[in-house]
């Protein structure tokens, strides 16, 4: 009985270079989280600290941290990239280690990341378009988060065999990346286009 129950939740080992990127963007995201809660600690201290990630009026991520979209919840969105991120660089690291985990986790941490994504894209459009900054370490959080987000789901849902996965899994896993890129100079033309005012005086 404990065997059949076993094979009832399928694991497999994942391929090193999406093991890799697990655990990178794991330690990226938790990285940057843990900075821009450092940075919110420090204004909270001293509200006429400048952090250091203040670079000119458009990348600052000061005037980013002062505002209530940075505490959604009533505490630095930080806080939350350093519980989810750090669940991440474990799943990296097992991932790494070519320990094999069930098919319901990585199924469970896409759609986690699903949501991570959500959140960020409206943090994207707040940053555009109503708060008109950009935080250095938010926008590391962003592509991590996407990245991750393609990573993980192609392992989820990777096409198991030739015929596996279904025509349209099959063909989203084979344009996985191309779709990323699409989806980051979308990113960036918005950004480019939002800030072009001040861009086109550094010219």
């Amino acid at each position: 009985m404990g065997d059949s129950a076993s094979r009832s939740v399928p694991a497999s080992s994942v391929a090193l270079p999406s093991a890799w990127w697990v655990l990178i963007a794991g330690l990226v995201g938790l990285a940057g989280s843990a900075a821009l809660t450092v940075e919110k600690i420090a204004i909270l201290r001293n509200p006429s600290y400048v952090p250091s990630c203040n670079f000119n009026p458009i990348v600052s991520c000061g005037s980013v941290m002062t505002t209530p979209q940075a505490s959604v919840l009533g505490f630095p969105n930080s806080l939350i990239g350093i519980a989810a991120f750090s669940v991440v660089v474990v799943t990296g690291v097992l991932a790494v280690a070519n320990v094999p985990l069930p098919q319901w986790y990585w199924i469970g941490l896409t759609a986690a990341t699903l949501v991570g994504a959500a959140f960020v894209h409206w943090l994207i459009f707040q940053s555009l378009y109503r708060i008109g900054a950009l935080c250095p370490y938010c926008m590391a959080v962003w592509v991590v988060t996407i990245t991750l987000l393609v990573v993980v789901a192609s392992i989820a849902f990777r096409p198991a065999g030739e015929n596996g996965g279904g025509a349209v899994g099959r063909e989203l896993y084979r344009w996985r990346w191309s779709i990323a890129t699409l989806w980051f100079t979308a990113v960036f033309l918005l950004i480019l286009a939002r800030f072009w005012d001040y861009w086109s005086t550094l010219l």
